[in-house]
Formats: C-alpha cells, sequence, structure tokens
C-alpha cells in the first residue's frame, strides 16, 4: 500500500464528506430511524420495526411480555454501537412484571432493565450530540450459517464504501469476545478485506497486527467466500441512492432467510478499511469521482472490473510460474455464456488489455449493460473516443475479468491485447516466431 494512495483524516471531510453529501441527506444518514424510512419507502430492506419510545410516558406504560423471544434495542443517534442491547432468547422464568430475556453476552435482563435503559437512550446518553433521542426495537438478525464459526455471538456485518454509486471497498467485521458481540473494530471486533470482485476475504486485521487465524483457533480468516455478494454491494449501492448520499459507508447485514439488510448508513465512515485491505482508498476514490455510472447494477459492475484484489502469490504457488508465449490462444465469454477461442497478444509494453470492436460485436459484448464507461485515448492514428467494457477470458486455464478497452484492429494481426494489468503471476516469453510457426502449422 503506498502512502500517497492513503485516504486521511482531512481528505476525507474536504474532498468526500461535505462536498458530497448535502447537508439534508446528512441529517437523514444521523438518524437510524429516519434512514429506515426512506429505504423503506425506496425498495430497501431493513429489519422489522416491532417498537418505537419517543417519550418517557411509552417506556412506562409499554407491555414489554408482548415483545419477540429476540430483538435489538438501540438509539436512534447512537455512535460506534453504543447503547445496544441484542436479545437472543427469552429466558425461562417469566416473572409477572413482564419477561426476561437473554442477551447475545449471556446476561438476563428484565423488562424493568429494558425500561430504564430506554429511559437512558432518551435522555440522550447515548446519541451524537447528547441531544435527547429515540429508542427503537427492532428484529434481530442473527448470524448467517456463513459466518458462525467465525463471529463471537454477536452479528457480523459488512461495511461498504460507496462513492458516485460504485462500491470503492469493504470489509467483513467479526465480533469477537473482547467486542462483547459488538460488529466495531474500536471496540474489538476484527476487520477482514473483501475482494471486491469475487467476495473472498483475503487478509485480516485486529489490534494493529495482520492476523491469520481467528484469535484463539486455526479457522482461518482469508478465503472466506460471503455469499450473495453482488446482491450486497447492489443493496449498498441503493441505500445512498435512496437517501441521497455521494459518498458513504453502508453497514450491511445477511440475514439467515430474508438476505442482506441495510443496518445503517454512515456519510463520514472510519478509515480503518483501509488496513484491512492493505489497499488506499484514495486512488480508488479518484478512479470512479469522473464516470457516468447509471445505477447500481452497473456500479457494482464497474466495481468489480476495477478493484479486484491481486492473487498472484496465491497462484504462484498452488500452480507454480507459468511462462507462456508473446502469443497465446484464449478463450473469451460472449453475452449469452458462449465461449470463443482466439489468439491473444500478450503485451508487457501496454498497461490496460483492449478487443477488437469486430470480435467484442459479434459476441454482444457492446450492449450497454456491458459497457462501464467511455474514455478518450490517444494513439499513433489520433484521439479517439472508445467504450471500456467488462470482459472475462480465461488464459492459461486462469479466469481474468478486466475492463478492456473496444478499438478498431482491423489493421492488426490480433483482436486481444492483453495489457501487463492482467499479467501478473506469468513470465512472458517475448521470441513470437515460433509460437506464429506454431499456429501457421495449425491452420
Amino acid at each position: 500500500m503506498k502512502i500517497s494512495d492513503i485516504l486521511g483524516l482531512n481528505a476525507r471531510s474536504q474532498l468526500y464528506t461535505y462536498k458530497f453529501n448535502k447537508p439534508g441527506h446528512k441529517k437523514i444518514a444521523n438518524s437510524k430511524l429516519l434512514t429506515k424510512k426512506y429505504l423503506q419507502h425506496a425498495g430497501v430492506t431493513v429489519p422489522a420495526i416491532y417498537a418505537k419510545y419517543k417519550n418517557a410516558n411509552k417506556a412506562i406504560t409499554f407491555d414489554y411480555s408482548k415483545l419477540s423471544d429476540s430483538f435489538a434495542l438501540k438509539p436512534s443517534r447512537g455512535l460506534g454501537g453504543e447503547g445496544i442491547v441484542v436479545v437472543k432468547k427469552r429466558a425461562e422464568e417469566n416473572p409477572s412484571d413482564g419477561g426476561a430475556w437473554i442477551t447475545t453476552q449471556r446476561t438476563k435482563v428484565t423488562s424493568e432493565d429494558l425500561k430504564l435503559h430506554i429511559l437512558d437512550i432518551l435522555e440522550g446518553a447515548y446519541s451524537l450530540d447528547g441531544e435527547p433521542d429515540i429508542a427503537y426495537i427492532e428484529e434481530y438478525v442473527g448470524r448467517h450459517k456463513a459466518f458462525r464459526k467465525y463471529a463471537y455471538r454477536g452479528t457480523p456485518d459488512i461495511r461498504v464504501i460507496v462513492f458516485n454509486k460504485v462500491p470503492v471497498m469493504a470489509m467483513l467485521r467479526l465480533p469477537t469476545k473482547e467486542s462483547s458481540g459488538r460488529a466495531n473494530l474500536h471496540q474489538g471486533a476484527i476487520g477482514v478485506g473483501i475482494d471486491m470482485a469475487t467476495g473472498i476475504t483475503t487478509r485480516a486485521y485486529w489490534h494493529g497486527d495482520f492476523i491469520h487465524f481467528k484469535p484463539g483457533t486455526k479457522r482461518k480468516l482469508h478465503g472466506i467466500k460471503i455469499p450473495h455478494w453482488t446482491a450486497i454491494l447492489e443493496t449498498a449501492v441503493s441505500a445512498g441512492l435512496a437517501a441521497g448520499l455521494g459518498y458513504y459507508g453502508a453497514d450491511v447485514v445477511l440475514h439467515p432467510d430474508k438476505g442482506p439488510m441495510i443496518l445503517e448508513l454512515n456519510y463520514q465512515p472510519g478509515l480503518s478499511i483501509q488496513l484491512a485491505n492493505a489497499a488506499g482508498l484514495k486512488k480508488r476514490l479518484e478512479r470512479v469521482e469522473d464516470l457516468q455510472v447509471r445505477d447500481a447494477a452497473h456500479g457494482v459492475k464497474i466495481a468489480k472490473a476495477l478493484f479486484i484484489s491481486n492473487f498472484s502469490d496465491r497462484v504462484k504457488a498452488e500452480e507454480g510460474v507459468k511462462i507462456l508465449s508473446a502469443l497465446e490462444e484464449v478463450k473469451i465469454k460472449g453475452k449469452n455464456g458462449q465461449r470463443v477461442r482466439v489468439i491473444a497478444k500478450l503485451d508487457t509494453g501496454a498497461w490496460r488489455t483492449s478487443i477488437s470492436r469486430d470480435i467484442a460485436d459479434k459476441l454482444g459484448l457492446l450492449a450497454i449493460e456491458n459497457v462501464l464507461w467511455s474514455k478518450k485515448f490517444k494513439s499513433a492514428l489520433g484521439e479517439e473516443q472508445r467504450p471500456v467494457i467488462n470482459l472475462v477470458l480465461w488464459l492459461s486455464g486462469r479466469k481474468i475479468v478486466t475492463p478492456a478497452s473496444v478499438a478498431k484492429r482491423m489493421s492488426l494481426k490480433y483482436p486481444l491485447i492483453i495489457g501487463r494489468k492482467n499479467l501478473k503471476g506469468f513470465f512472458i516469453d517475448p521470441d513470437i516466431r515460433e509460437k506464429e510457426k506454431e499456429l501457421k502449422n495449425k491452420k
């Protein structure tokens, strides 16, 4: 991770937080209840609300015996997980004063305890600015089976940073015993970086160090495949569109049965996500700032094409270093799933991969839903506006997903140029004479 790629606190505030978020939209994000209202109106899934407490009288007179066996009690304007009580099940004994429950921390709370905690919330004990707040009780999400081995009691979430409708970085936040089952890093939760293209975890960060295993176990924290990854990213983007935010962090939970849900939005998300991913936000934000992004699905497609992690070290360890010719046969995936074989030139002098317009058109890759953006390119023939598409290909058995510029390559020998951005982990033999003879003999 380069120092120049890191986003700092001042840059975050001056260049993104206040520039791309209007005061009215920040007000929405500051209130969990207001956020839920806007998201529900837009059809974005959130945990169901069971009860709201705007005044002390409601807290005192409420019939707590009617609450479900599991739920979460929260302040609307809380910060960093403070003031949240998560109840997992009803206690066996059932006092006549309204009931008792067992929290995720295996402590017992009664209806009287809940009442007193709600009164504290109403007085502003956990609000952002100490002002009076609103308390509410919502559906308990629980742990998806994919995370049960890694999270301590509480509900893990996925923090997604979104800018200009593009999810640029994400991390899985795993509750620990130290964090008391909460998914907040400053309380001791683990931050696990995620590859944006695949939804597979890459590395874990805890207490200032990278770790390989869940503390006290031999359970690897890298290589976890997060279910419903595309839906998670699209939900994060759709939430920001509903709330009117341009730069923000979305906290997504994965309900065991209902899929991705938004817990809350943060217009000034923390920057430790850069440590969990060993990557800087600044460069990623700059790459998407000027793009024309149509909708959530388009933004997710851009993210997957731009921010795929470098797995070359893993590939070398598992497969050995592969030596390829500067000319190789590759398979390209078309719009309808068909795969076409073409001869590609592996060009270490080019950075980006490019494809012939004829081939791209033939495979249906110029359909608007597959075009990521358009960009001006300079060449010996002058300046031209080229579409950049999402391209899926297989080179020497390795699947590569990459942005590729579309060019008129009628005068050139080969319809596909693979640039060095997609050649990490390979050694390229620049001598193409033997390969050309081999290809000629095949014909």
